[in-house]
């Protein structure tokens, strides 16, 4: 390889603003990243909120819209059921939740679908389940409870923006773990890059997984 060709290869496997397939953009900038977890604490106040009210640490739930439908959801049947399986009240679950997207969002370079494969897919996996979770548990406000909570309303539609602006990354990640594993057929090199051990293996389908930033 000639001195112009090793430069190359060593900025693409170096440089951290490189995009993955099968993007025209890098999904885990911060530009990407931080609207993600201002949003995310965003429902983690508004969980905190309810979750004070179901511990009774505040003494009624405000709603501008359903007036004292929030609390009968909150006290309703349903969240005493959810309440006994997670051992807290489910408004507090979610909170803690909201807090883990955040914390995971910040967590890792702009190239961490690549070099922490592990943190994107448990930040994949806190954000996206959970938030179809948050999403189901609304519908059955009206469904079963028979009444509507307008802050559980106003989570449940940051859960669908955050699912929308997660999957990218995500799903990069995700795809380049499968081509490594289509590639090296290795577990041993699958498990390294699964953890973010660099092998030679793994960065050479990199090389073929990006584009370089212009």
């Amino acid at each position: 390889m000639n001195s112009q060709g090793s430069s190359t290869h060593h900025k693409r496997s170096s440089t951290l603003d490189a995009w993955p397939q099968p993007w025209d953009y890098n999904p885990s900038a911060w530009r990407q990243r931080v609207p993600l977890c201002l949003l995310a604490m965003v429902a983690f106040f508004i969980a905190s909120y309810m979750g004070l009210y179901q511990w009774r640490l505040i003494d009624s739930a405000w709603d501008p819209i359903f007036g004292d439908q929030t609390a009968k959801v909150l006290d309703s049947n349903v969240s005493e059921r959810m309440r006994r399986w997670f051992l807290v009240p489910d408004a507090i679950f979610g909170a803690v939740a909201y807090l883990g997207d955040a914390i995971f969002g910040l967590a890792g370079s702009t190239r961490r679908w690549q070099y922490r494969p592990w943190m994107v897919i448990i930040f994949g996996i806190d954000v996206i389940p959970l938030g179809i979770v948050s999403i189901i548990l609304v519908i059955l406000q009206g469904t079963v409870v028979g009444s509507w909570c307008f802050l559980c309303l106003v989570t449940a539609l940051i859960s669908l923006i955050l699912i929308y602006m997660a999957y990218d990354e995500v799903w990069s990640c995700l795809l380049y773990l499968h081509r490594v594993w289509k590639e090296t057929h290795d577990k041993r090199v699958m498990w390294k890059t699964f953890w973010g051990i660099r092998t030679p293996e793994a960065d050479s389908v990199a090389e073929s997984f990006i584009t370089l930033a212009k």
